[in-house]
């Protein structure tokens, strides 16, 4: 009788084995910000990730095959930010929100594949987005962040999020948890799955930081930053073409160039009394000279005028 039970019970946890599809394996959660690296474990203890298969789960609709006996597949979207790791792990270089959902490690022994081996691993991407871009955030105007869980467990995420303990939460730069009470910010959650922060922004809040995070039992899993960036001011100044017959007559004309005149002014009276100087200190010499020809000459006029009185008055 003992022996026929035993028999019973081997049978009911062969049968519960292949209805739920796991030899005992419990299924990984991993929590990444977007724009994030992220690294999903394979839990089934491969010795050669060689024999290893990775499957992406589309919404409980299809599967995409990713790495195939340790092979990275060419034909994905995501074929340039994957890559396995040497513990057989599936590394994914920056995620989006796209990428959430569940993925699995397939084990195949001697070429063949046994459900029970599977590894279920599901992705829960956070994503912050604004109301308003960056270029229209300025001191005085509103500006409404978004923050998301992207989740896919099966269930809807609003009911998994809330049946595992699982919150949405806003914080400050320095962590503290952001008071619905305090008349500045305006916390709403449509979901349990996504949670908005709207607040008027100051002068001091540019390059602040505003945080969301999943915390799971005042534990934090992840957690994304948007950072508030005033826009530079540019000033946008009327350009005229300038061709090579009128290039001169044209920066004359153009009122961007107005600040330049005074600087040429200035140049241009410098240049001219260096010429002035430089024509003095090289005409000096030639004056000279002159004047020194013109006494000669003239000594030479009046020693001649005299000779010519003297024979005058010889003759007289």
């Amino acid at each position: 009788m003992a022996d026929k039970c035993h028999l019973c019970l081997l049978g009911l946890t062969f049968l519960s084995l292949l209805l739920t599809g796991t030899s005992g394996v419990d299924d990984a959660h991993v929590f990444i910000s977007s724009g994030e690296n992220v690294r999903l474990p394979c839990n089934n203890d491969p010795h050669d990730c060689n024999s290893i298969t990775w499957i992406y789960n589309i919404r409980h609709s299809a599967t995409v095959g990713l790495i195939s006996l340790g092979i990275k597949k060419k034909d994905t979207e995501r074929h340039e930010r994957l890559s396995l790791g040497s513990d057989c792990s599936l590394n994914i270089k920056n995620i989006t929100k796209e990428d959430y959902g569940s993925y699995s490690c397939q084990q195949y022994v001697n070429g063949q594949y046994y459900q029970a081996t599977d590894a279920r691993v599901y992705l829960h991407v956070l994503h912050v987005s604004s109301s308003s871009s960056q270029t229209e955030i300025s001191p005085g105007s509103s500006v409404s962040l978004s923050c998301q869980l992207y989740s896919d467990a099966e269930i809807s995420c609003d009911d998994w999020i809330h049946s595992e303990g699982y919150h949405l939460v806003w914080v400050n730069q320095a962590g503290v948890k952001l008071s619905i009470s305090d008349s500045r910010y305006q916390i709403s959650a449509p979901g349990h799955c996504i949670i908005t922060l709207t607040t008027t922004l100051l002068n001091e809040d540019d390059n602040r930081e505003w945080r969301c995070a999943v915390t799971h039992r005042n534990q934090v899993k992840t957690s994304t930053t948007y950072t508030v960036k005033k826009p530079a001011s540019v000033d946008i100044k009327p350009q005229i073409p300038v061709s090579s017959s009128n290039s001169e007559t044209t920066s004359r004309q153009t009122p961007a160039a107005a600040p330049e005149q005074g600087s040429s002014s200035l140049s241009h009276i410098s240049r001219v009394i260096v010429i002035i100087v430089e024509f003095a200190v090289f005409a000096a010499p030639t004056v000279i000279l002159l004047q020194i020809i013109c006494a000669r000459r003239a000594e030479r006029k009046d020693s001649q005028h005299q000779e010519e009185i003297m024979m005058n008055t010889v003759l007289e």
